[in-house]
C-alpha cells in the first residue's frame, strides 16, 4: 500500500474526498492535509468527552503515528481539540487521550418552512446553544424571507463567542444544493430560480449552504447519533438518539483503504417529514443522498391512488395530497397509513435499516404514526428483517446547522 508523500498517509480507493488526488494520481497535499484533518476530527467528535489515544487514531485511520502527531498538533494550536487526560496504564507509559472541543467553533442552522422560521446555533458537538423562531409567510416571496433569515440569524449570534463556521438553509424543495438556487416550489412560483445561498452570503458575510429540508432532517438524524456520546444533552433527545444510536456511522479509511465506521457498519436510513408537505431525506453510504440534480426524496409526489384528488403539483392522488387531506379531516390513523404504504414503496426500492420521522404533523401524533407506519412495514415486508420505525430525534434547523459544520469533518 503506497504512502502519500510528505503526509504519512495511506492513499485510499474509497474514502469519498476524490479532490485529494489529482488526475494523474499525484497527490495535492493541501488538499490531502485538510482531508486528513477532518478524518481526526470526526473520529474524535464520535468519541466525545472520553477522547481517544494517537495509536488509536492512526490505527482508525491508516495514517502513520508522525502523521497523526503532526495533525493533532495543528489541530491542538488552533484550538480545536485538548487533552482529555490519560488511558489506563497496560503496563507502559499511559497513554495521553485528546478529545474535540466544542466551543471552538459554532455554526447556525435555519429552517425555513412555509409559515414558520426556526434558527438555532450549535456547538461542534451539534449541540443547540441559542435559538430563535417565529411566523413566516413564505408565499411573500425572497426578499422578506431574506430579512427574516437576515434578522433571525442575528438573533441566535453571539458576536463575542466562538467564531462562526457558516450558516446551513434548509428550505423546501426542489432546489439546486449545488448552485444554491431555489426551484419551483410547489403553490410559490416567485421563488423558482432565486439565488438564495448567494444573497445570504451577501448579507451574513459568512458561507451559506442550502439544501432541502428533508435531506436536513436526514443529516439531524445523523448528529443525534453524534450527541448522544456527549453529556448534558437534552435528555429526551439523548433518549431518542440512544435508540438510533446504531443507525449512523462515522466515515475514515482503514489501513487498506477501506472505509470503516465507528458505529459498527455502513447503515442506512430514509427521513420522511410530515408538515406543511411531505418530503424524503435520503441517508445512504454514510452521507446525504441528492441525486444528480439535487432532486432526489420527492417522496410527496408518488402516486399512489390514479385519478385522486388534485395535488398542490398538478398530479392527482399524491402521497402528499392524500396524508394532509387525512389530517385535516382529523383521521390521522389513515394519515399514518398512508404514509406506510408510501414508506413501503421506498423501502422495497431502497431496502433500508430504518425508517424515521419527523415534521409537525408526527410531533402532534408521535405514537400514531411510529406505530401507523410500522403496521404496513410488517404487512408488507418481502424479508424478516425489515426496517425499524422511530422519531428522527432531532430537528430539520438542527440539521442546517449540522451540514453546516461538513467542511469541517470532511462530510457533505
Amino acid at each position: 500500500m503506497n504512502r502519500g508523500s510528505g503526509s504519512g498517509s495511506r492513499r485510499s480507493g474509497n474514502t469519498g474526498h476524490r479532490d485529494v488526488y489529482g488526475p494523474r494520481g499525484g497527490v495535492n497535499l493541501p488538499a490531502l492535509r485538510g482531508h486528513n484533518d477532518a478524518l481526526v476530527l470526526e473520529l474524535l467528535r464520535a468519541a466525545g468527552p472520553a477522547g481517544l489515544g494517537r495509536t488509536e487514531l492512526a490505527a482508525r485511520t491508516g495514517l502513520t503515528p508522525q502523521a497523526v502527531s503532526k495533525i493533532t498538533a495543528r489541530l491542538g494550536a488552533d484550538g480545536l481539540i485538548a487533552e482529555a487526560g490519560r488511558a489506563a496504564s497496560t503496563g507502559g507509559k499511559p497513554r495521553t487521550l485528546l478529545r474535540l472541543v466544542p466551543d471552538a467553533r459554532h455554526a447556525v442552522g435555519v429552517h425555513l418552512d412555509r409559515d414558520e422560521l426556526l434558527a438555532v446555533r450549535v456547538d461542534l458537538a451539534g449541540r443547540v446553544v441559542a435559538e430563535s423562531g417565529g411566523p413566516l409567510d413564505f408565499g411573500a416571496g425572497p426578499e422578506a424571507a431574506v430579512e427574516a433569515v437576515v434578522r433571525a440569524v442575528a438573533r441566535v449570534r453571539d458576536p463575542s463567542g466562538p467564531p462562526l463556521l457558516g450558516v446551513g438553509v434548509a428550505a423546501p424543495g426542489p432546489l439546486d444544493h449545488r448552485a444554491g438556487v431555489m426551484g419551483r416550489v410547489t403553490g410559490f412560483p416567485s421563488w423558482k430560480d432565486f439565488p438564495l445561498r448567494g444573497v445570504l452570503e451577501g448579507r451574513l458575510g459568512l458561507p451559506v449552504l442550502l439544501d432541502k429540508d428533508t435531506n436536513a432532517g436526514a443529516a439531524a438524524a445523523a448528529g443525534a447519533w453524534l450527541r448522544a456520546t456527549w453529556p448534558d444533552a437534552d435528555a429526551d433527545a439523548d433518549a431518542d438518539a440512544d435508540a438510533d444510536a446504531d443507525a449512523f456511522a462515522v466515515r475514515g479509511a482503514d489501513p487498506e483503504g477501506a472505509e470503516v465506521y465507528a458505529g459498527g457498519g455502513a447503515r442506512t436510513c430514509v427521513y420522511l417529514h410530515i408538515g406543511t408537505g411531505l418530503g424524503a431525506g435520503l441517508w445512504l453510504g454514510g452521507g446525504v443522498y441528492r441525486g444528480a440534480r439535487s432532486a432526489a426524496g420527492e417522496f410527496g409526489h408518488q402516486v399512489l391512488l390514479l385519478d385522486g384528488p388534485r395535488c398542490r403539483c398538478g398530479a392527482r392522488g399524491c402521497v402528499e395530497a392524500l396524508c394532509l387531506e387525512a389530517v385535516a379531516r382529523g383521521d390521522v390513523p389513515e394519515a399514518a397509513r398512508i404514509v406506510g404504504e408510501a414508506a413501503a414503496n421506498l423501502v422495497a426500492l431502497l431496502d433500508v435499516d430504518r425508517v424515521l420521522l419527523g415534521g409537525r404533523v408526527v410531533a402532534a401524533a408521535p405514537d400514531v404514526f411510529v406505530a401507523g407506519v410500522g403496521a404496513v412495514l410488517a404487512a408488507r415486508a418481502l424479508d424478516p428483517a425489515r426496517p425499524v420505525v422511530a422519531l428522527a430525534g432531532a430537528g430539520v434547523a438542527e440539521g442546517a446547522a449540522e451540514m453546516a459544520l461538513t467542511p469541517l469533518f470532511g462530510r457533505g
